[in-house]
């Protein structure tokens, strides 16, 4: 009885991290496509966040607030 539950808890926690994301493709994504990208303006940090990672405005302006962008 032990092992199903163990089993079940393990089963549990791996559906739940099914982030699809490899490495370090998102930093380049926003270099990618904008030329002269700025983390820190606000419009293009929220745009890049966007396009990139699929955002919405709130989620993304949130994200680049924490991220220091004006």
């Amino acid at each position: 009885m032990r092992l199903l539950a163990v089993l079940i808890l393990a089963l549990m926690t791996a559906a739940c991290n099914q982030e699809q994301d490899i490495t370090g493709s998102t930093a380049a994504c926003p270099v990618r496509n904008y030329s002269s990208y700025n983390p820190r303006d606000m419009s293009q940090c929220v745009a890049a966040c966007k396009a990139c990672d699929h955002g919405n405005t709130v989620t993304c302006t949130t994200s680049c607030t924490l991220k220091g962008a004006h």
